[in-house]
């Protein structure tokens, strides 16, 4: 098993920063596959990056050269740099990890970006 807490969400101005971290409660050193999803007000939830294994990042086409996915093992945190934020990249994001057939979600981290 694993808990998967997010953090680091707030409010932007079109054209900002934000960078968020899950925190994981084990070594995600043997977890596969993490990843960050969205769902924005009234849509379905939405892959945003992905790590699978030692490969590398994949990204959605909305955030691709905008979002950076990354992982520090030694803190069993995954992070997603998003620049250039967009008011359309409004949602609460959920951090998601894969172990032994099992999927996992933390609780969301609202992100809203004004324009």
């Amino acid at each position: 098993q694993v808990q998967l807490v997010e953090s680091g969400g707030g409010l932007v101005q079109a054209g900002g920063s934000l960078r968020l971290s899950c925190a994981a409660s084990r070594s995600i050193s043997s977890i596969g596959f993490m990843g960050w999803f969205r769902q924005a007000p009234g849509k379905q939830r939405e892959r945003v990056a992905l790590l699978v294994g030692g490969g590398s990042p994949t990204y959605a086409d909305s955030v691709k050269g905008r979002f950076a996915i990354s992982r520090e093992n030694a803190k069993n945190t995954v992070y997603l740099q998003m620049n250039s934020l967009k008011p359309e990249d409004t949602a609460v994001y959920y951090c998601n990890a894969v172990l032994d057939s099992q999927i996992y979600w933390g609780q969301g981290t609202q992100v809203t970006v004004s324009s």
